[in-house]
């Protein structure tokens, strides 16, 4: 070829021309490029260089087919992907599904950096490229073993890792968080999921890779390890599944390999922990009663049973407790890690009374062992000693601590007779020795600093114990009786923290988290044991400890709670920390959560409270998916706890620490997935839903909108108003609420909720939200509902108002996001229609809105032409000059025999010509 615009001249006589024997000759004269490997170069040299898409369309084919019928040098083909990794963005619209194939066929290294890309691009386009993925990308997984070359093993994981961790369903996962609940991989996948290679691949690459590499590998395994158990096509390829995870993780442990790098260790430990991730619920149940408890067993989707019958199981048990056992010792090396293996031995306990089957569970001969060395290490930690930095101790660390805790209590549960008489064995001597020295008049600090700190530690493991009451394995009333043994253990070593030695201590650190822990015992038994309805259910319990303190029922107790409180006020005058604490315990006396007052409400305590709660309750709505496990969530929390809510949002809203997860809790408890919020034809819920939705919403937005802007404004105001637009276009577009009926009845619940979200929109600038994806996505979604269902509200708002509003979809239309485009568009279409309907076809408009529309037509007359014109010249704009023409001839096309109806008929010729004016755009090409 004599020149590159040559060869573009003939390349568009090749793909347009309209006289057969031109198209033939210029075939004839390009097949070279097709069929001669010395023209690979000259291939590469047009995708680098040319500047028609016919060219490139040239180059790319003949690339494909030159590599999928020649056998090629590594390097050449390397070089191939090279050039089309660089071009792919030039000529994605043209050769997009060639260069699938080229990658998908030969180049895994250009499949690996493509696809990375893709699944980037999928978190904005995910519906129309979805098929893509499921189609191509996981099926090439299987053969990613294949390659050895550090570079490609390091591309080909990553590419895995990103794959099995899209969020295909929308769920938004907590990216701040390493936790993430059953993964909802497509059911497309299901194949390759039932294929035991898929697993293998990845304990493969394990074992070949180093770290960090083989970090990655098990990052994959733990995301495999969480999918949906309905998935799988039955029983057995789930019970198959199972067994390839505890051969894979059975391998490991015999042979340690990779275990000595932290990060594995880690993660494989996550791995472990992600066998009873469909038991994370279980927890919440003590927390809110036996109702809800009903809801969480109903959502347990695991059986211990799996586990049990599967082969190799007894051997897989004993390593991972030999396992968890050396993590223990460990305890400097595993700290962050522990809670992970605590959490899998905490699930199958509590799953042993739903044990089918005559397979032993061998949880009886490795559970106690746990036990005991979990207490062990705790005070091997404390023998060797932390420095005084509040980070490093776990007895001032108060997540840590709760994290090596909430999990814990289970496994003593388990056989408590033989795990509490444990316990009191082992505080028995150190208490004694602490009586001892409390009557001396001098002694060694650093031993008392010991024996106070291995204290702390068995108060806090008493407090947890105490904390729950769970029957595994014992009756209620002996474990009451051992309840009591525990408590009144702690209760004796009250009478000497406070006595000679000990009452000139109360500077030191390891005094005070003693104390702390004290408190902490306190908080928990008044919740378990305090109380007329606890008194009367606990009979057990008082009876022994009126036997071995003469405290013969709860009045006594609270005299020594109190009598506590008054002397850490007393005494801890020079700790702040003590001081918060003991007045948190007083608070929670004089009253429980909900009726705590309104000066008291804003403590740090009420603040942690509702923190947590909201969490596990966003985590129990998520997991409601049928109508009945949705329903008993509804009834246990409507009406009794909707006050407190409300309480929350208005006390606590300049801080989004609580705001968010409280906010976020209700976006997913008014979300209508999979039909669960369908109520009687007779019941009022919907109804009474929305209002308490409208009363959230106005009472954030009014008070969010009177606070000052902060540096960092998304996070203090942003955030949580799109939350409110998430929650109000949920909760309209949910099908379960009759919006007539406000009106009807006179109530203002809709037009206060829609008055306050409208402010809120408002007083965000449009730059703004254009800035924030999360803000952008959430309100052209509401402004869509608005747009289907309450477009009077639109319509009678004033002028500047509705054009503000209007303006801003023709903003998000003129985005790159196609989801945020389609949805200003259905807007834009509802209100054209409701424009057609009342005004265009109509004699006069009659309604107020139909009247209201026509007065903003009348102010502001371009309004329709203009989105359409605006459009029309950004989309010229974007093409060659010397194609205006011909694209000027496609737009006048456009309204070629369509009639003024709005039938689906016309609709259907007028998308037909949109579709042809579509296809003469992309024929063009960019400029």
């Amino acid at each position: 070829m004599e020149s590159l615009a040559q060869l573009e001249a003939l390349c568009e006589r090749l793909y347009n021309s309209q006289d057969s024997v031109e198209r033939a000759h210029a075939e004839n004269t390009l097949k070279c490029f097709s069929v001669n490997t010395d023209y690979i170069s000259q291939c590469q040299f047009i995708l680098d260089n040319a500047l028609t898409p016919y060219a490139l369309m040239l180059a790319s084919s003949s690339l494909l087919k030159q590599v999928t019928e020649h056998s090629l040098a590594l390097q050449l083909r390397l070089d191939i992907s090279n050039s089309c990794s660089q071009s792919t963005c030039v000529f994605a619209i043209y050769a997009f599904h060639v260069c699938v194939s080229l990658i998908t066929y030969v180049l895994v290294l250009m499949f690996c950096s493509v696809g990375n890309y893709l699944i980037n691009y999928l978190a904005k386009r995910g519906p129309e490229l979805q098929s893509f993925v499921t189609a191509s990308l996981i099926q090439l997984l299987c053969r990613l073993t294949k390659f050895v070359a550090s570079r490609l093993q390091e591309l080909a994981l990553s590419l895995c890792l990103k794959c099995l961790s899209f969020d295909f369903v929308g769920t938004s996962i907590d990216e701040s968080s390493e936790e993430f609940g059953t993964v909802q991989i497509p059911s497309a996948w299901r194949p390759v999921l039932e294929d035991p290679s898929t697993l293998q691949i990845f304990f493969d690459y394990y074992a070949i890779t180093e770290a960090p590499l083989s970090k990655e590998a098990l990052e994959c395994l733990v995301r495999l390890a969480s999918v949906r158990r309905s998935l799988f096509t039955n029983d057995a390829a789930r019970s198959k599944f199972l067994a390839h995870l505890m051969t894979g993780t059975k391998e490991i442990l015999q042979t340690g390999q990779g275990l000595a790098d932290h990060d594995n260790y880690h993660e494989y430990c996550r791995l472990l922990g992600r066998f009873r991730v469909n038991y994370q619920l279980v927890f919440m149940a003590s927390t809110f009663g036996s109702q809800l408890q009903t809801v969480v067993c109903l959502l347990d989707l695991i059986h211990l049973s799996e586990l049990v019958n599967v082969e190799g199981y007894s051997d897989w048990i004993q390593l991972v407790a030999e396992f968890t056992l050396k993590s223990l010792q460990s305890w400097q090396w595993a700290s962050s890690s522990v809670y992970y293996l605590l959490g899998l031995w905490s699930r199958l306990v509590t799953s042993v009374p739903y044990l089918k089957g005559d397979a032993p569970s061998l949880l009886d001969e490795f559970v106690p062992k746990i036990t005991e060395g979990f207490i062990t290490s705790r005070f091997n930690s404390v023998q060797a000693g932390f420095p005084d930095d509040l980070s490093d101790n776990p007895l001032d660390n108060v997540e840590l601590l709760q994290d090596q805790l909430d999990c814990f209590p289970y496994l003593c549960r388990f056989q408590y007779e033989n795990s509490g008489l444990y316990i009191i064995n082992t505080m028995e001597p150190i208490l004694q020795s602490y009586t001892e020295r409390a009557r001396m008049q001098t002694g060694d600090k650093s031993e008392i600093s010991v024996i106070e700190a291995k204290l702390a530690w068995i108060v806090h493991i008493i407090a947890a114990i105490v904390k729950i009451k769970q029957c595994t394995g014992c009756s209620l009333e002996s474990q009451e009786v051992l309840d009591a043994e525990l408590s009144a253990r702690v209760l004796q070593l009250i009478n000497v923290t406070d006595s000679g030695l000990h009452s000139q201590r109360y500077c030191e650190l390891s005094k005070q988290r003693l104390d702390r822990a004290i408190l902490t015992f306190f908080q928990h038994f008044r919740k378990s044991y305090v109380g007329d309805q606890a008194m009367h259910s606990s009979k057990q319990l008082y009876a022994r400890l009126s036997e071995l303190l003469g405290l013969h029922d709860h009045l006594l107790l609270l005299n020594v709670i109190v009598g506590k409180i008054a002397t850490n006020l007393k005494c801890y005058t020079e700790s702040q920390e003590v001081i918060d604490h003991t007045l948190s315990l007083f608070l929670e006396l004089a009253s429980g959560l909900e009726s705590t007052p309104d000066s008291m409400f804003r403590t740090d305590a009420v603040k942690c409270a509702l923190i947590g709660l909201m969490r596990d309750l966003r985590g129990i709505a998520m997991a409601t998916n049928s109508r009945r496990t949705y329903g008993l969530l509804f009834d246990w929390l409507y009406p009794a706890h909707m006050p407190l809510l409300l309480k929350g949002i208005s006390h606590w809203t300049d801080t989004p620490e609580v705001t968010t997860p409280l906010l976020k809790f209700m976006a997913e408890f008014v979300l209508n997935k999979a039909q669960r919020l369908t109520f009687d034809s007779s019941s009022p819920n919907g109804i009474l839903l929305f209002r308490e939705v409208s009363k959230l919403i106005v009472a954030y937005g009014s008070r969010v909108l009177s606070l000052p802007n902060a540096a960092d404004i998304y996070a203090y105001k942003y955030k949580g108003m799109w939350i409110c637009f998430t929650i109000l276009a949920r909760a309209l577009a949910g099908n379960y609420v009759n919006f007539g009926v406000f009106e009807l009845y006179g109530d203002r619940a809709l037009s206060d909720a829609l008055d306050i979200a409208l402010k809120m929109t408002l007083s965000i600038p449009l730059a703004d939200i254009l800035a924030f994806r999360k803000l952008t996505k959430a309100y052209f979604a509401f402004l869509e509902v608005l747009f289907s269902s309450h477009i009077t509200f639109i319509l009678n708002l004033n002028t500047n108002t509705f054009m503000h509003i209007v303006g801003s979809l023709e903003s998000g239309l003129k985005g790159l996001d196609t989801n945020i485009s389609s949805q200003c568009a259905a807007a834009v279409d509802n209100l054209a229609a409701f424009y057609f309907n009342n005004i265009t076809m109509g004699e006069a408009p009659t309604s107020p809105a139909a009247i209201n529309l026509a007065r903003h037509i009348v102010e502001c007359p371009t309004l329709f032409p203009e989105v359409f014109s605006d459009l029309k010249a950004q989309i010229l704009a974007s093409q060659p000059v010397d194609q205006h023409q011909r694209l000027s001839v496609c737009f006048d096309k456009l309204m070629a025999d369509v009639a003024r109806s709005l039938d689906s008929k016309n609709r259907d010729k007028f998308t037909q010509n949109l579709t042809e004016v579509q296809h003469g755009v992309s024929f063009v090409g960019p400029a």
